[in-house]
């Protein structure tokens, strides 16, 4: 097992956030195309509880060294607001609001690496 560091995490999440930018945007795209069914990718924490992530105890002061692992939930995929009788499933306005939780998810992240780099210059001075 490989031990958990939080910028590789913040790295995963950011290459994540662009392909599901990229996704929306796609969508966006072919807003007026016949036939077109909006995408959308697996949502990260079901990438990440795919990975079989568990904490260990490396020293026997820790405490809590037996972790019972949380079992993912079903993850189904929402309708679109609007089906146009073309068959086109892309609404706008939805895709523009993923695209704003992709911009906060991405700030968050941003402030996240800040912070933590903050915090290595700090304990290097």
């Amino acid at each position: 097992m490989e031990p958990v560091f939080l910028t590789k995490l913040v790295s995963h999440n950011n290459d994540w956030l662009s392909v599901r930018q990229a996704t929306i945007a796609e969508n966006i795209a072919n807003s007026n195309t016949p036939g077109f069914r909006s995408r959308d990718v697996e949502p990260f924490t079901s990438v990440i509880s795919k990975t079989q992530l568990a904490m260990a105890a490396t020293n026997s002061g820790h405490l809590g060294t037996v972790m019972e692992v949380a079992e993912p939930s079903d993850v189904k995929k929402g309708d679109s607001w609007l089906v146009t009788h073309s068959g086109n499933s892309v609404s706008v306005e939805q895709e523009l609001m993923k695209a704003g939780e992709v911009a906060r998810n991405h700030a968050l992240n941003t402030s996240i690496a800040k912070s933590f780099h903050r915090m290595y210059l700090a304990s290097l001075k």
